[in-house]
């Protein structure tokens, strides 16, 4: 189709990208309107709920992918009007010059198929992402920008043997062949009595990985991986983090119970009058829901209304602090993702008095503890081209963060009974 890609050098064209594909440009342009708007400073949440209705875009994994293709082949035109049988075209045959099959899995798909469906989907699941980091041989960077930013997931996870080799390919340069050999290499070894411990950080981890220059030093360290049976699916650092915001948030909770009964709004009536002293420890996972879910309407049957229900749904879905989310969270039967760590700091920020008629100081604040913590976890930092982020970014820089953060949710709902506010 005329076009060829060239991966070792991203010249001054890739530096220089039109705006219609930056899509952190565009996205903060828009914040910045919104936020500067007289209407922002008048009515915040009304603001905030306009703006993600009708200013902003959830961006599929396709327009990435696209954007990719575009800027390592030198396109011209706008990225998102060309043919999609020419990206297609591509994919193809870097595919076939890299060696790479069209799936891990042995599958009767069509490449041409799957590379329609790559170029089109909303979302793709983590291998896919990896064979396409083979396929148009992407650098380690490339593809770590793929799984934080077109994911939203975190990045390579160097706990987890088969994600080190990918990581340790694509750093190289290896070809799929090359990943294969080194996998059944891996398969092949005798695990270490001295195992490697999954208590330990992955921070710590990765760095020590990242050291290893060769390809025999690897499998020597990845060695000891395999004498420690337990699953390396839960980020401990990730893990502490929550701990630590989760513990602080119930204690803002306790003293929010212990203000006089004449501040308190009617969010939950069993601390009203009690002459209870509350602690942290009295804090429950209903406690949290109420106080951090309180712009969401209740049902008839005591439960969050369904987000289904929410005309933001598509944007704050998995995001929401509910009894049932929490209890999965301390049972470590789910996950903790950059999402639940930067809803709980939002939260602190928003109760810290320190910033009180001080919003851009909190702003700020928040901005660089947030990145900080998701950082530590290799989870990248706040994205504004993504809807929540840019939520929670918004309501922060209001006057009153926590209440515009509520209003917002109970508007998504229509018209429901409003929130309480804090």
């Amino acid at each position: 189709m005329g076009h060829t890609l060239d991966f070792k050098a991203i010249n001054e064209f890739s530096r220089t990208v039109i705006e219609s594909i930056n899509f952190t440009e565009r996205s903060e342009d828009a914040f910045y309107d919104a936020v500067d708007l007289k209407e922002f400073r008048d009515d915040d949440a009304k603001t905030i709920f306009e703006f993600l209705k009708n200013k902003i875009r959830m961006i599929p994994f396709g327009d990435y992918l696209k954007r990719y293709i575009y800027l390592k082949a030198k396109m011209t035109g706008n990225y998102n009007e060309i043919d999609i049988r020419e990206y297609q075209h591509i994919i193809i045959d870097s595919f076939a010059e890299n060696n790479t099959p069209k799936s891990f899995a042995e599958t009767s798909a069509k490449i041409s198929a799957l590379s329609k469906n790559w170029l089109t989907q909303a979302a793709v699941k983590r291998s896919v992402v990896f064979l396409l980091g083979f396929g148009l041989n992407m650098s380690a960077e490339d593809v770590s920008e793929f799984l934080l930013k077109a994911l939203r997931e975190r990045d390579f996870n160097f706990k987890d043997p088969v994600e080190v080799i990918y990581w340790h390919c694509f750093r190289n340069g290896y070809k799929f062949p090359k990943m294969l050999a080194l996998m059944r290499r891996y398969d092949e070894l005798e695990p270490m009595a001295d195992y490697a411990d999954y208590a330990d950080r992955t921070i710590g981890v990765r760095d020590t990985i990242r050291e290893i220059k060769d390809d025999e030093s690897l499998l020597s360290y990845l060695s000891s991986f395999k004498g420690d049976k337990r699953k390396p699916s839960l980020s401990v650092t990730a893990r502490l983090r929550f701990s630590e915001l989760y513990l602080k948030c119930k204690s803002l909770i306790a003293d929010y119970y212990n203000a006089d009964e004449s501040e308190q709004c009617d969010i939950d009536s069993k601390a009203a009058g009690t002459g209870k002293i509350w602690t942290s420890a009295d804090i429950d996972e209903g406690d949290v829901e109420k106080v951090l879910c309180c712009g969401t309407p209740i049902n008839k049957s005591g439960n969050l209304e369904k987000l289904s229900a929410s005309k933001l749904s598509k944007y704050f879905s998995n995001k929401r602090f509910s009894r049932q989310h929490i209890a999965a969270l301390l049972s470590e039967s789910a996950a903790v993702d950059r999402f639940d760590l930067m809803t709980l700091n939002f939260f602190s920020f928003a109760q810290n008095k320190e910033y009180y008629m001080n919003s851009k100081g909190r702003y700020m604040a928040f901005a660089d503890s947030t990145n900080e913590i998701l950082n530590e976890c290799m989870m990248g930092e706040l994205y504004i081209a993504n809807p929540y982020e840019c939520f929670l970014l918004m309501c922060i820089l209001s006057d009153s963060p926590l209440a515009t953060y509520a209003d917002v949710w109970e508007m998504s709902f229509g018209e429901q009974q409003a929130a309480s506010s804090l």
